[in-house]
């Protein structure tokens, strides 16, 4: 499913016009049409009832306008989980009684805004023989 046909389903349902759908997202309005177009053949439904005065949303388009939101929000978190600025600042402590865990702790304490993630390794050592 093409996610600009999706955003492109949104903007037409809230404006009520593929007019206003074009120009709030800079194409033509033939462009809106044909990504509506492509998204109701996608979905195996007709998503708006088109008259003169603009677009209305079907009984369908209703049904589906919450799950398009949902696949734009989606989406989004899906771009953003692997944006480098967006992830925790992961850190690989061996032993938790030496001197970087706490300077590790005295930072995660200074900057409570950032995620931390932690990871301690206990290394076990067994008897020699």
């Amino acid at each position: 499913m093409d996610l600009d046909g999706v955003h492109t389903f949104i903007v037409a349902a809230e404006l009520g016009q593929f007019q206003g759908a074009a120009d709030e997202l800079s194409i033509t309005p033939q462009a809106v049409s044909k990504r509506v177009a492509a998204l109701e053949r996608d979905v195996g439904a007709v998503l708006f009832s088109r008259n003169v005065h603009g677009v209305r949303l079907t009984r369908d388009g209703h049904a589906f306008l919450a799950h398009a939101r949902d696949l734009l929000r989606a989406a989004e978190r899906a771009r953003r989980s692997v944006q480098p600025e967006s992830r925790a600042l992961r850190v690989d402590v061996t032993n938790r009684r030496i001197a970087p865990s706490v300077v590790l702790q005295d930072f995660h304490l200074a900057h409570p805004d950032l995620d931390v993630d932690v990871v301690t390794c206990s290394t076990t050592t067994s008897p020699a023989r």
